[in-house]
C-alpha cells in the first residue's frame, strides 16, 4: 500500500501544481479593474456575489483565486492586489504585523466549518463522533486529502480537528497534502483519493462527492474569512467594492 500511495503523491502533486496554476487566473479582462486575491474556498460564492456588484455598478472586477498562504506570500512580494479576503486570520495577522495592508478596513466577514467528503460513498453514519474503525473502513485502501496542515487554513484546522478526536497519528502515510482545499476536493471528485477534508462550503457546490462526516465546532480553532483593503489610501471604486463584500450579499 506505501508504494502505491507513493506512487500515487507524485502523480497527484503534479496535477496540484497545474490546478494551482490555474488558479491563479485573472477572472475580467479589464486591466484597471480592482483586482481581489481571494482564497480558494471562496470562489463560487464570490463569484456569484462579484457577478450580482458587476450588474447593480456595471463596474469591472478582476480576481484571482489560489491557496491563503500563497495570496499572502505575493502580496508581500509587491503583487498590486487591491482587496484580499483571506481563510483565515493567522495570514491576515503576518500581512497586518507587517504594515503590507490597510489594517482599519479589516472585518470579519464569514465563517465555515470542517468535513469529510468521498465520491465513493460512505454508507454507515459516523454519528456524532467519528472515531478510528468507522474511518478506517471509509477509507480502505486509499488516501485522505488535505491542505498542507503546516501552512494552509484548512490544512490547520483539519489538523487540529483530526487530534481532537484522537485520529492525527492513525492516519500517518494516509494523508497526501495538497496546495489548497479544492484541489483535495477535486481529487475527491474524481475519485483519484478515497476521502478528502475540505469546508462545507466547498462540499455543497460539487456534486461528485457526498459528505460522510461534518465536524463540530469546537473540534477546532474558530474559522473566519477575513476581509481587507491592501493599499493605505483607496479609491472610491475600492471603498465602494469593500462595503459591498463586507455587507447582507
Amino acid at each position: 500500500m506505501s508504494d502505491r500511495l507513493g506512487s500515487r503523491r507524485s502523480a497527484l502533486a503534479l496535477t496540484a501544481v497545474l490546478a494551482l496554476c490555474c488558479g491563479l487566473a485573472i477572472t475580467s479582462p479589464a486591466a484597471d479593474a480592482p483586482l481581489i486575491f481571494a482564497a480558494a474556498s471562496l470562489k463560487d460564492g464570490l463569484d456569484a456575489v462579484l457577478e450580482r456588484y458587476q450588474q447593480l455598478t456595471q463596474r469591472s472586477v478582476r480576481v484571482s483565486y489560489a491557496g491563503t498562504p500563497v495570496l499572502a506570500r505575493q502580496i508581500e512580494a509587491g503583487a498590486p492586489a487591491q482587496l484580499f479576503f483571506s481563510a483565515d486570520e493567522q495570514w491576515m495577522d503576518y500581512l497586518e504585523e507587517r504594515q503590507l495592508v490597510n489594517a482599519r478596513t479589516r472585518t470579519d466577514v464569514l465563517g465555515n466549518a470542517l468535513v469529510l467528503v468521498s465520491a465513493a460513498g460512505c454508507g454507515e453514519a459516523a454519528g456524532d463522533k467519528l472515531d478510528a474503525s468507522t474511518l478506517a473502513r471509509w477509507l480502505g485502501d486509499g488516501g485522505l486529502a488535505m491542505a498542507h496542515p503546516k501552512t494552509v487554513p484548512a490544512g490547520r484546522y483539519g489538523q487540529a480537528a483530526l487530534r481532537h478526536l484522537a485520529l492525527w497519528k492513525g492516519l500517518r502515510g494516509r494523508i497526501i497534502e495538497v496546495e489548497n482545499v479544492r484541489l483535495a476536493l477535486m481529487l475527491a471528485a474524481r475519485g483519484e483519493v478515497q476521502l478528502a477534508l475540505v469546508y462545507v462550503s466547498d462540499a455543497t457546490v460539487e456534486p461528485a462527492v457526498e459528505i460522510c462526516y461534518r465536524f463540530a465546532a469546537d473540534a477546532h480553532p474558530a474559522i473566519r474569512y477575513p476581509l481587507v483593503a491592501v493599499a493605505a489610501e483607496l479609491t472610491p471604486a475600492d471603498t465602494d467594492l469593500l462595503a459591498f463584500l463586507g455587507g447582507p450579499e
